[in-house]
């Protein structure tokens, strides 16, 4: 399989929120993390310390999060805001009818969308999504199908297409 190398788009804002959430945990948060680890070892036997096996737990999800935001911003495709267009492109909200259920959802990245502060109802699929990619492109009233994870097919009426606001 060919490595991706085009990252998630997203708006200078919401990679500036990132940004500061990475630069706040590798800066002061971890170095948090690494003083209740050195206290916690300071009180002895390690193997039922519970503090000290709770601290390196959060240091590793800690890290963690640490490589997947740096990932994420070296390969963001930072944009300018979208246009009003009606086309469907990442970092729209769609509302669509599928499967004769309407739907409203945000077309673009999850660690995106897990920054962006606003309608925290609002779900979100992949423009790599077998759905994202079929609407992908299209404008309002078209209708297009994507074949499911479990083999149907699904029909899709693109109701709106409206540019994400946090």
């Amino acid at each position: 399989m060919a490595e991706e190398t085009e990252g998630a788009w997203m708006t200078q804002d919401a990679y500036d929120r990132l940004q500061e959430e990475l630069d706040r945990i590798s800066g002061p948060y971890r170095q948090e993390i690494i003083e209740r680890i050195a206290t916690a070892r300071d009180e002895g036997d390690l193997k039922e310390n519970g503090g000290y096996h709770a601290a390196r737990e959060e240091q590793s999800k800690n890290e963690g999060r640490i490589a997947q935001l740096k990932h994420l911003l070296e390969t963001a495709q930072v944009g300018e805001p979208l246009k009003d267009d009606g086309v469907v492109e990442p970092g729209m909200v769609v509302e669509a009818e599928i499967a004769g259920k309407t739907m409203k959802f945000l077309l673009g990245s999850r660690e995106v969308a897990e920054t962006l502060v606003g309608d925290e109802d609002l779900q979100v699929f992949s423009e790599k999504s077998p759905m994202g990619s079929a609407i992908n492109g299209h404008k309002v009233g078209d209708k297009v199908s994507y074949e499911a994870p479990n083999g149907k097919t699904m029909e899709v009426l693109i109701k709106t297409a409206k540019p994400f606001s946090a």
